[in-house]
């Protein structure tokens, strides 16, 4: 796949306790993204933060939280990410996405030409 010099970055902000169809919420988007042909998306996990509900979730050992910040990204194309934010945007109750223009400079597989058939 070859992305063009100029993408989009979508950041998907939400906890890793939501869960989406029996699974964690940021393991569905992933397989959604990869589904509908997205570029690629990565799993952060958040060592402390707070949303909407000003809830300080922490990593600290004396207040541990089970549901940490999780931020997924996923650069594409607009277009593409414009047609996947719908079905995201049924599947998250509380979150936050934002979407960002950025320069890419490379995309690569790994795979050299000589590598490739034909």
């Amino acid at each position: 796949m070859v992305l063009p010099k100029q993408g989009h970055l979508l950041r998907i902000f939400i906890g890793e306790d939501d869960r989406h169809e029996g699974m964690p919420l940021y393991e569905w988007i992933v397989r959604e993204a990869r589904h509908q042909g997205l570029a690629g998306a990565t799993v952060l996990r958040g060592l402390e933060g707070f949303g909407a509900h000003s809830r300080l979730h922490t990593a600290k050992i004396l207040r541990l939280s089970t549901d940490l910040p999780i931020v997924v990204e996923i650069v594409d194309t607009k277009e593409k990410i414009e047609g996947f934010l719908p079905a995201i945007d049924e599947a998250i109750a509380e979150g936050l996405a934002t979407l960002e223009k950025v320069e890419i400079r490379f995309y690569r597989s790994g795979k050299t030409d000589g590598d490739l058939p034909g």
